[in-house]
């Protein structure tokens, strides 16, 4: 990593390696060029709130009112009238307390608006918010909508990761459970997987350095601005923070013996995002300009023992499906739950740090779980458009051991 004092670690295991460990992760061959027909899913467009710390500006604002405030903010922006939505899907992960009883229903009837379109809610963990954009654009593909929003809210200072599970996680397991589950849960699902990418404390900490730099700058060049709805005084994102390589290393990992910190872990926050899909054919009648078109989705296990892997099983199938090689793609977002999820996708697939999450992620930005999904979909397509680029992976790692992928192409 140019820049930050950080070089690539001797002797760490390579990319080849990793994929021979691993069966079904296969470099994929490209396909024919795209042709859109009329049920052919679109993004329209996409907004979100600034990401708060937890307990910060957003904390006092119910997740309905998040979610209420990006809902109609989209509409606004892209004109479409309410009574010409057909169903709207959103991620929330903590649905407990007042994120609970399908917060995506109550956001929408707390709009005032028709109350015909149908709302769901769904956990699929970190990858709520980006599977309830394939399954909004999947209804569009099968004919059974034409006009979908896909949105997510998590508010994890009203309702904390977990607080679903008063007894922990050990009380919804069987006694003959027949896995290895990493001790620490997620913190330990990360150091198996910097165990496998043969990552060292000083690489995760390197990245840490790179993320906050990245989005530092890309704040400040105004890159989330189109994205970003103004909420409680909040214009950026609350999370920004000045990092430099000597104070993260002084800093204890959150695991004894483990090697990641707060600096190198995506921040507890509080936010919303919603994004607009209809088909390609009533984006035309509509005159609206899409943004890109789903070419691929995937929701995949990982796992269990290895639990944040996702990314690495998910993103061969999705380039297969839609028929794109690794060298192809234009922007990739590979969500930073932690250092070492990045990381080991770059070894996986013979990508180096510097040419992914190119404005930083999560570590800087923050990681409200069930709106990330939103965030990195809508700014993926957003930089092919500022980048001229065409093809861009955007992919989570999810609790359960689950991953997340979605290539998306430029329109």
């Amino acid at each position: 990593m140019a820049g930050h004092g950080c070089t690539r670690r001797s002797g760490a295991v390579s990319g080849a390696e990793l994929r021979r460990r691993h069966s079904g992760r296969l470099w994929v061959t490209p396909g024919a060029k795209p042709v859109l027909g009329p049920s052919t899913p679109v993004l329209i467009d996409g907004v979100r709130t600034p990401f708060g710390r937890r307990g910060g500006a957003l904390s006092a604002w119910k997740p309905v009112g998040l979610l209420r405030h990006v809902i109609e903010a989209l509409l606004t922006r892209t004109g479409i009238s309410p009574s010409m939505v057909d169903q709207i899907v959103g991620g929330c992960v903590t649905q407990v307390g007042d994120q609970g009883l399908n917060v995506t229903r109550n956001a929408w009837l707390a709009t005032g608006h028709d109350p015909s379109p149908g709302c769901t809610t769904i956990d699929a963990s970190c990858g709520s918010g980006q599977q309830a954009a394939h399954l909004a654009a999947a209804l569009i593909a099968a004919g059974a909508a034409q006009v979908t929003i896909a949105c997510g809210v998590e508010s994890m200072s009203r309702a904390p990761a977990g607080s679903n599970v008063p007894a922990g996680i050990a009380s919804l397991k069987l006694d003959d459970h027949p896995w290895d589950d990493p001790r620490g849960v997620q913190f330990g699902g990360a150091e198996r997987v910097a165990d496998l990418a043969q990552l060292g404390r000083r690489e995760l900490d390197c990245y840490g350095v790179l993320s906050q730099t990245r989005a530092a700058v890309a704040t400040e060049q105004g890159r989330f601005r189109a994205e970003m709805v103004p909420v409680a005084g909040l214009t950026v994102d609350e999370g920004l923070r000045p990092a430099a390589l000597d104070l993260l290393s002084r800093l204890p990992p959150v695991l004894r013996g483990g090697r990641h910190t707060a600096a190198t872990s995506s921040q507890v926050s509080d936010g919303a995002s919603a994004m607009l899909w209809t088909s390609y054919r009533m984006a035309q009648l509509l005159r609206l300009q899409p943004l890109a078109w789903l070419r691929a989705q995937v929701l995949r296990g990982s796992p269990p023992a290895e639990l944040l892997t996702g990314p690495l099983v998910a993103t061969a199938p999705c380039l297969r499906k839609a028929g794109v090689r690794i060298e192809d793609l234009d922007i990739v977002e590979i969500n930073e739950a932690f250092a070492s999820v990045p990381l080991a996708w770059c070894r996986e697939y013979g990508r180096s740090p510097e040419e992914i999450n190119v404005d930083g992620g999560a570590i800087a930005l923050g990681h409200p779980l069930g709106a990330t999904g939103g965030r990195l979909l809508m700014h993926a397509a957003r930089q092919l458009h500022r980048t001229d680029g065409e093809l861009a992976l955007v992919s989570v790692c999810c609790g359960g051991a689950m991953g997340a992928a979605t290539v998306l192409q430029r329109l």
